[in-house]
């Protein structure tokens, strides 16, 4: 692999920014400072942020078994081109990912297509704890628990097997937290009043803040008893925040996260944007957001991902009940977190810490992460000086549209380098090489 200097960065990296050039040599950042002399290609930054890729642990990319919605190849594309190098994807495919053979299958596939670098979660049932038990930690990323029936047939709601979960898992557990009997109520209550055309503004009142905060709270009350190390995934409301401890996320047992869609998007955007932006849990109040980001500030809020789910246009223009729910987000999802930089809400430090640094801390990712010499150059040069004109530029998810249709955002994911190959820059892929599979320092 040729060496590569990048000359006159400005280089984010726990919590600095320093001007810098940084020389990239067999995949790996080799140096921090002056270039080196023998570089056969040479970048210039202008003076834009050069970071650590984004590191999202969280993603649905739908295969197998959905294909026709999204494929590992076309969603890693995707997401090479908003910044991000490596991923974590979700297990409710078709087959579930709930046992080592799917395991096994999922990186045979992501080997042969995925352009970032991947991991999968094995997913629980009501009944594959022993698998749980016996998952090799570097097959698995973490163990995800569907504590609230989102999509497939994956909700484990006995008691017995939480307790069960929470007290053996020998990996983090991710949690997606919803209460599935209120949600329940809440929708026949909606069903009471709107008959089977209940509008999509209804979504943050059937996905209500109590059915989030009595998930939550049971998933913090288990993990504090057996110890366990739990994530909860997606939070959307700020009764949830008072669950969590701000600080660090080293040192934490039980840790939380945000997607960028609710950082972005309030309850008052139904109207405009519809099912576009129906997800699970709902988007709720601009009190909600507001909350969220403070979180993020004070450190409640330990990682920024993005839920990336994508569904196709004719799904999505169903009617509201009938929709089903998740957003294509990876490609804009820097762009968004800059843009509340740009707004004075976050700092681009914060940003690189919440998607870089505490994705790899939490799950114990290998030498990525971070920009540090030695460590594999995963890699985003990012302009805030430039705009990104959403439809103006080609919506690289197989499904072809965003819920960001209609913005320009102030910044722009100028190149993307995997593992010290630069396979995105200017716009245009000029690299296939495939991504890694993830490994832990476990």
């Amino acid at each position: 692999m040729s060496i590569t200097t990048i000359r006159n960065a400005r280089i984010v990296n726990e919590g600095r920014i320093v001007e810098s050039d940084l020389t990239i040599e067999h995949g790996r950042i080799a140096r921090i400072g002056p270039a080196a002399p023998n570089a056969l290609r040479e970048i210039d930054a202008d003076g834009a942020w050069l970071i650590p890729g984004m590191i999202d642990d969280q993603v649905h990319f739908r295969e197998p078994g959905f294909e026709h919605k999204a494929t590992i190849a076309t969603e890693s594309r995707a997401a090479v081109a908003g910044g991000i190098t490596s991923y974590m994807e979700m297990p409710n495919c078709n087959p579930q990912t709930i046992d080592r053979r799917a395991l096994d299958d999922k990186h045979a596939r992501a080997a042969k297509s995925s352009l970032a670098n991947y991991a999968f979660y094995l997913g629980a049932t009501n009944d594959n704890l022993e698998e749980i038990k016996r998952v090799d930690p570097q097959r698995a990323c973490g163990i995800k628990v569907f504590m609230g029936a989102s999509t497939g047939n994956m909700l484990v709601d006995r008691i017995e097997t939480l307790e069960g979960i929470f007290a053996s898992s020998p990996l983090v557990i991710a949690t997606h937290c919803e209460h599935t009997p209120t949600i329940q109520a809440n929708e026949a209550a909606a069903r009471a009043r709107f008959g089977d055309d209940v509008p999509v503004t209804e979504h943050p009142a059937i996905r209500s803040v109590e059915s989030c905060y009595r998930s939550s709270a049971l998933a913090v009350e288990l993990a504090r008893k057996h110890d366990a190390r739990l994530h909860v995934l997606h939070l959307t409301t700020a009764r949830e925040m008072q669950l969590f401890a701000p600080g660090p996320v080293a040192g934490k047992r039980i840790t939380a996260e945000v997607c960028v869609h609710h950082l972005f998007f309030e309850s008052s955007w139904y109207p405009v944007l519809g099912n576009a932006i129906k997800c699970n849990p709902a988007i709720k109040s601009a009190a909600d957001r507001d909350a969220l980001l403070a979180a993020v500030v004070d450190g409640r809020i330990d990682v920024i991902a993005t839920d990336h789910a994508p569904h196709t246009k004719e799904e999505k223009a169903r009617r509201y009940l009938e929709a089903p729910s998740g957003l294509p987000l990876v490609q804009h999802a820097l762009l968004v977190l800059v843009e509340l930089v740009h707004a004075g809400k976050l700092t681009i430090e914060q940003v690189v810490q919440k998607t870089a640094h505490a994705p790899a801390e939490r799950f114990d990712v290998k030498e990525r992460g971070f920009v540090r010499e030695g460590y594999w150059a995963d890699l985003a040069l990012l302009d805030p000086r430039a705009e990104t004109d959403v439809d103006a530029t080609p919506v690289l998810s197989k499904c072809g549209w965003s819920p960001f249709r209609g913005h320009t955002f102030r910044s722009r994911v100028r190149s993307t380098f995997v593992n010290g190959e630069l396979v995105y820059d200017d716009g245009a892929f000029v690299s296939d090489t495939r991504g890694r599979a993830l490994e832990f320092a476990r």
